[in-house]
């Protein structure tokens, strides 16, 4: 057993399994780069990246086989290879002091791409001119709501999370005098107008805008610039009564409501919200062009932060490259929308963003100390010599 342990530790700091891992890792990214082509940038990270490993199936195949590392586990490997190979060749002392930094800046430095891939989450927020919101909008994930719009001031919102919109079925919440049952759920969708031949498959609405419409379900969309068509059949009603069914859609802009035992109830599918304790007011959007092109050459967005509980209320300009931060979250300049009526700002929860800056600070300062023992240490030489 002793033997079997010095074996397996070899293995693991060996300078073999660097080669090997960096290799792999530059194959890993030229294949990656490759593949943004036909996927995207957000599929191709998820796929190469942001895996333990990669799977190729044919075109229009549904199986899949395993081809290469992905890039969890490459990452994974190589930061335990450092660590070994740390432990195996370099005794702790104070002239290896540099060294041991910069492995330890190197290994911040992976620790914090894994927590990136897994803890990251970004988020939308569009923005009209004088519009006020204390939510953003994921870009992936979808929610139906049941909103209670009876009273004028104050509307109370049951939110049904996509997960659970997968599982279908039946749903029933303390909140709603009815049952919500999820006939059909589409990720993905294409929508057809309902024609006098065969009659299409699938549950169909009766209620509502998708009264004459049916739906099929299609690939999900992998490009960053585009968005899933997210589609549900909904059946409202009671163990007595059916009040109706609707189709819900991530497109649809027109309300869908419906009246029962004297309340006004909306049923909506829409990106799921996530809100601050914060609200943040857009005050003037500014698109510039280089003079004579339609050339981007800067995007601004001046705004207004107001948080009540933290005595927040402020003007801030957020522009490209100059983001804010504020409550663990970076809000980007993204995009706009609508003829430059519309700033588009990419929210972003990462709670790893300070670890890049701690290991580029820490590697600098293991070079430097390096440099200097070097140093020292060849003029210490040379003053003797002479």
């Amino acid at each position: 057993m002793k033997d079997l342990v010095k074996a397996a530790f070899r293995l693991i700091s060996s300078l073999q399994l660097t080669i090997v891992g960096l290799v792999l890792g530059m194959a890993l990214i030229f294949f990656g780069t490759l593949d943004q082509v036909q996927l995207g940038i957000w599929a191709a990270q998820v796929k190469y990246f942001r895996s333990f490993i990669v799977f190729w199936s044919p075109p229009g195949g549904d199986w899949s086989i395993p081809i290469m590392p992905g890039g969890y586990l490459l990452g994974s490997v190589l930061m335990v290879n450092l660590i070994a190979a740390h432990f195996a060749r370099s005794r702790l002392s104070w002239k290896k002091l540099g060294i041991s930094i910069i492995h330890l800046g190197i290994v911040i430095l992976l620790v914090s791409e894994l927590m990136s891939g897994v803890f990251q989450r970004d988020f939308d927020m569009a923005l009209d001119e004088g519009q006020t919101k204390n939510y953003s909008e994921a870009n992936r994930e979808t929610e139906l709501v049941v909103i209670d719009t009876t009273d004028p001031d104050t509307d109370r919102v049951v939110s049904i999370p996509e997960g659970r919109l997968l599982r279908g079925g039946i749903i029933q919440h303390p909140s709603l005098p009815f049952t919500v049952d999820i006939r059909a759920f589409y990720p993905n969708a294409r929508i057809f107008r309902r024609g006098s031949g065969t009659p299409p498959p699938g549950p169909l609405a009766d209620k509502g805008l998708g009264a004459d419409l049916f739906a099929m379900e299609a690939d999900r969309v992998t490009k960053e610039n585009e968005r899933d068509l997210t589609t549900a059949i909904v059946r409202v009603g009671e163990a007595d009564e059916i009040l109706g069914t609707w189709m819900t859609c991530n497109a649809f802009q027109e309300t869908q409501s419906f009246e029962h035992k004297g309340r006004t109830y909306v049923l909506k599918l829409r990106q799921r919200r996530f809100y601050k304790p914060f609200s943040i007011t857009l005050l003037d959007f500014a698109h510039d062009r280089y003079p004579g092109t339609d050339i981007p050459r800067n995007f601004s967005s001046l705004i207004r932060l107001v948080d009540e509980e933290a005595g927040e209320d402020r003007e801030v300009l957020i522009r490209m490259n100059h983001p804010l931060r504020y409550a663990g979250l970076t809000f980007f300049q993204a995009s706009f929308a609508n003829d430059d009526r519309t700033s588009v700002l990419r929210v972003v929860k990462n709670p790893g963003r300070h670890l890049p800056y701690i290991s580029c600070i820490l590697v600098s300062i293991g070079l430097s100390v390096q440099f200097a023992m070097h140093l020292f240490t060849f003029m210490r030489r040379r003053a003797l010599k002479a």
